[in-house]
């Protein structure tokens, strides 16, 4: 039986809380939703299966006793109604020039806005997620500096950034994810947010794919997965990434900055900046491009 718990709290409280069920919690099938309620702000979980009694006691363990002082509503939904519940309460989220909405708030995009229609599914990144609309902000920031003309999205999840830089760049884009299921969630919504055409999603390991290596040096990787997986891809991703172009990593907390910054300096590249959104840090990195020829 499926089991939702609830929690409401201040922004700052609700924003740990929801750090720490998906660290705890995310790699067992837990779907973390954290978004505005009112004057608070309020955190959902979806546990696959469970007892409302033995989720809440779990959740407990997990945050203390006082569970950061919120309060804990558990209850049993039907697995197939959770994507519609939890998909009424995600405003829209406005990163940079876009704006990321789901089916349930179709709404007109305000002028100098790019809209992306994102719903809650089985696959990650609606752009409520610090890490996606952190990402979404800083690849607004460097599009508006300089054009890219070959970009890949490493670990793609629903495609939210995909179809961001499709849209934005108007370039065919490689989005990759080991997670077939991901993939499928990723070419509907391409196909729904009209750059079908132009996102191309693959399944792939990593960067083990023909393709990838074909479509190889990329301009701009952008890879919004896990600290640990973002270090050990640092070799590959280092020679995929073109000399001048740009890497922008996420899915990290600023705890584990100086570690994934040290993997990727290791291999060469430029550590220009880091940012925090909601918790989550936000690495762009830069492949130094090699001298001009001199011309006499």
């Amino acid at each position: 039986m499926s089991v939702i718990a609830r929690l409401t709290a201040g922004r700052p409280e609700a924003r740990r809380i929801a750090e720490f069920l998906e660290r705890d919690f995310g790699e067992d099938g837990v779907a973390v939703a954290f978004f505005e309620a009112g004057q608070n702000w309020s955190v959902e979980a979806w546990f696959p299966e469970g007892t409302p009694e033995t989720i809440a006691t779990t959740v407990r363990d997990h945050l203390g006793a006082d569970a950061f002082a919120a309060p804990i509503i558990t209850e049993t939904v039907p697995e197939t109604d959770w994507v519609t519940e939890s998909q009424k309460g995600l405003t829209p989220v406005v990163a940079g020039r876009f704006i990321v909405y789901g089916s349930h708030s179709r709404r007109h995009i305000p002028a100098g806005r790019i809209g992306i229609r994102i719903d809650a599914g089985q696959a990650f990144g609606t752009g409520h997620h610090g890490t996606t609309a952190g990402c979404l902000e800083i690849l607004d920031q460097l599009c508006r500096s300089r054009r890219f003309h070959n970009p890949l999205d490493l670990g793609t999840g629903s495609g939210v950034l995909a179809i961001a830089l499709a849209k934005l760049l108007k370039v065919p884009v490689l989005a990759s994810d080991i997670d077939p299921l991901a993939i499928k969630v990723a070419r509907e919504n391409a196909a729904l947010n009209h750059v079908g055409p132009l996102v191309r999603p693959l399944t792939a390991p990593g960067l083990h794919h023909a393709t990838v290596r074909q479509r190889a040096p990329f301009d701009l990787i952008v890879a919004n997965i896990l600290a640990e997986p973002l270090m050990a891809l640092a070799p590959q991703v280092t020679r995929m990434l073109a000399p001048g172009g740009n890497l922008l990593l996420s899915g990290l907390l600023p705890r584990q900055r100086e570690r994934v910054t040290a993997a990727y300096q290791r291999q060469g590249l430029h550590f220009r900046g880091a940012t925090i959104h909601s918790g989550w840090a936000v690495l762009i990195f830069a492949r130094p491009a090699p001298p001009p020829e001199p011309y006499w």
